[in-house]
């Protein structure tokens, strides 16, 4: 964040006091000191907003509206007596300037809205933002709440038929004959005997069933029917469910061939096919169903806004845009809710704007609006992510001490940021302190405790060990849990072990990942075991895994050092047709390997290639092939491509620098000692100068040796 932006947000804000240094959130324990302290400076020291900190000019962009890019003068006191009423004046002002709060003052408090018509089938909406305070149970972790999918409930209800007509339908669904559709199946029988609510049921019913071509050839027997059996709640509960299905196309039809009448032009309608279309990953189309909402006249509601600022994020709009996005739903008059400020804060969040989500969380509690475990996680992992640790670490105080319960995701949060620092013995505490708050640690939980010990060389036997509680606990691996504890055999040089971990995973019918298959090729490449590598990537063209840049340099490292230079090669071209062509790093890497492999004749080859394909060497490029040309004794060329790095300036870093000049300047005092001493003896020969070689001394061990031994025995024996 600029200067001025940042002194905007300082004085603009009331309780954040821009000259206040010694509140610091790298002292998680302040926490704990503040407790009976005023709300105001609780919030200065927990909420880790320090406008002199580098960190709040490094992660923060000016993206508000040009109200930020004023830089504000603080006027100068006169009276001491008058302090207090001339801050009054300047927070007077700066209401007026500053958008943030000049939005949340003109606002009411509010509580959420109550759930009107709330839809049954919306509790197994997966969502980054579930905010709603009934959410977190005590015993139920966010992720367990994420898990619960159609497929688990459809698992209970397969025994139990519903009494009458739905259940005669839902019997005829389940044994449905072969080559025959559920419409033909309810044609003359069943007509006149269903009504609009039993229709719901019935969708809900295959939903939960999985039965979703019976979903839409019932959705098209309701159609035709005279009166037509389409209601709202119907679209409704199907709509979300095609979503969820992948099933996308369908439900852009379904969504254009919505009924003309006045009932169907409903908010829940609309939430229900954005949600379905966001869900596709269709985000496009979500847009174009807003977009028909509001053609529609269709008043929007905070779960219209909440799911279409998610959407936004998703498909790589800007905090920016999200704002104005916002803006425009307030001037519509949606409500504040948790969901919307939710989703606003975490689209903030991913663009490393901590510092306005924190604002916003701030203000948000000031309107009444609480936030949760969820919202704190959200800011606990951005922190994380900018590898802020002792913020996130205040944060997560200051989440205890508001009374707020962290979930097993909050805790999964900090793991991860640990396992990345490869500090596993405060992944083990953290894990510790889970266990003791009541909560249930998770597969990513100890995954992240494997990873702590895999990145470290010395210590992979602890990450198997890790892995081993994990099973002992009666928690089922993932693929990230393999991933990781490949990955740990993999620097620990266990090759053996890694293949034997891939092996256990594929008999535990887990998929691997692309991330599974770059860990195990990885350590094969480290062992120099080509054939394995050749076979593992044999095994993920069949898979159709396609591979990543990780991969692609993995594999041609791995067979250019071990001067498989034509299989090299073949990696370049097939990760050619996929659409990664090669890069600086691929020709440093194959100019590594032909230096290495004393084949300097082909790196000029390889220079002209970078130049036909518009790619410009860097130092690693020219340090490279001069110090194959110093170990191949071509001082020629050497000396040449120093040259030419010196004029691309392309020079590398001092020590490096330092390094590869020692050598040269060596063999040029060589090559000039050589050289004069050439051109003197040419000259002396030519004047008649020449001098006679002195004879040396000759050693006392010499003297006494015969010179021809065998002349003489020979002499002797005649």
């Amino acid at each position: 964040m600029s200067a001025s932006t940042h002194r905007s947000f300082a004085f603009s804000v009331p309780f954040i006091d821009s000259h206040c240094p010694t509140h610091h959130l790298s002292k998680p324990h302040l926490s704990q000191s503040l407790l009976h302290s005023k709300p105001i400076k609780a919030y200065i020291a927990l909420s880790a907003i320090t406008p002199t900190t580098s960190s709040t000019t490094q992660s923060s962009r000016q993206i508000f509206l040009p109200f930020l890019q004023q830089q504000r003068q603080d006027p100068n006191p006169q009276n001491e007596n008058h302090e207090e009423e001339e801050e009054e004046e300047e927070d007077e002002e700066e209401e007026a300037i500053d958008p943030l709060l000049k939005f949340f003052k003109s606002q009411t408090p509010t509580q959420d809205p109550p759930a009107l018509g709330k839809l049954s089938l919306q509790k197994n909406r997966r969502s980054s933002w579930h905010l709603s305070p009934h959410v977190n149970s005590p015993n139920q972790s966010e992720s367990d709440i994420n898990d619960i999918s159609l497929e688990d409930e459809a698992k209970q209800q397969m025994g139990s038929l519903p009494d009458g007509i739905v259940g005669e339908i839902l019997r005829i669904a389940r044994n449905m004959p072969e080559n025959s559709t559920l419409d033909e199946m309810l044609e003359g029988d069943f007509k006149g005997r269903v009504s609009k609510r039993e229709c719901v049921q019935l969708l809900e019913l295959m939903a939960n069933d999985g039965l979703l071509g019976g979903c839409l050839y019932f959705y098209e027997w309701m159609r035709l029917q005279e009166p037509s059996l389409v209601s709202p709640r119907a679209c409704s509960v199907l709509f979300p469910v095609l979503g969820r299905a992948r099933m996308g196309d369908d439900l852009m039809v379904l969504f254009k061939n919505l009924p003309q009448s006045k009932e169907f032009r409903d908010a829940h309608v609309y939430n229900a096919a954005i949600s379905g279309l966001f869900w596709c990953g269709r985000y496009d189309d979500a847009w174009q169903a807003y977009e028909a909402m509001e053609a529609n006249n269709v008043r929007p509601d905070h779960v219209t806004c909440s799911i279409m600022i998610t959407a936004m994020r998703k498909n790589g709009r800007s905090a920016k845009e999200a704002w104005e996005f916002f803006g425009k739903m307030n001037r519509k008059g949606v409500k504040l809710s948790q969901e919307v400020v939710g989703a606003l804060m975490k689209s903030f969040c991913d663009e490393g704007l901590k510092n306005e989500a924190l604002i916003i969380q701030m203000e948000m509690e000031k309107k009444g609006i609480p936030s949760n475990a969820i919202v704190y996680n959200t800011l606990i992992n951005a922190y994380c992510k900018s590898n802020q640790l002792e913020e996130a670490e205040g944060l997560f105080q200051e989440m205890k001490t508001k009374g707020l319960k962290p979930t097993s995701a909050t805790f999964n949060i900090l793991m991860d940021a640990y396992s990345r620092r490869m500090q596993p013995e405060i992944v083990e505490k953290l894990l510790l302190e889970l266990q003791d708050m009541g909560l249930e640690p998770n597969a990513k939980s100890y995954t992240c405790l494997i990873s702590a010990y895999g990145r470290q060389r010395k210590m992979s036997d602890m990450a198997a060990d890790a892995f081993l509680r994990m099973k002992r606990v009666g928690i089922k691996p993932t693929s990230h849990s393999y991933t990781a504890l490949i990955h740990a055999y993999s620097v620990g040089g266990w090759h053996e072990k890694a293949y034997a971990a891939f092996e256990n995973m594929l008999r535990e019918e887990i998929k691997p990942s692309i991330e599974t298959y770059t860990a195990l090729l990885d350590a094969f490449r480290r062992s120099g075991d080509t054939g394995m590598m050749m076979k593992i990537w044999k095994l993920m063209m069949s898979e159709k895994v396609e591979g990543t840049r990780v991969t692609f340099n993995i594999l041609l490292d791995g067979f250019a050092k071990q001067g498989q230079y034509l299989e090299a090669r073949d990696v370049v071209s097939e990760f050619g047709k996929i659409g990664l062509q090669p890069t600086l790093m691929t020709y440093n890497m194959l100019m590594n390997a032909y230096g290495r492999g004393g084949q300097t004749s082909k790196l000029p080859q390889l220079l002209k290639e970078m130049a036909t394909l518009n790619i410009k060497p860097d130092s690693v490029t020219y340090s490279t092939m001069i110090y194959a040309f110093v170990r191949a004794r071509d001082f020629k060329r050497a000396f040449f491509y120093h040259k030419q790095m010196l004029k691309s300036g392309q020079v590398p870093d001092v020590k490096s620098y330092e390094k590869l000049r020692s050598i040269l300047d060596v063999k040029v005092a060589t090559k000039n000692r050589r050289d004069k001493s050439a051109i003197l003896g040419i000259i002396n020969s030519k004047i008649g100068m020449v001098k006679a070689k002195k004879k040396g001394k000759k050693d006392e061990f010499w003297k006494y040796k015969k010179r021809h031994p065998r002349t003489q025995s020979h002499a002797h024996n005649g």
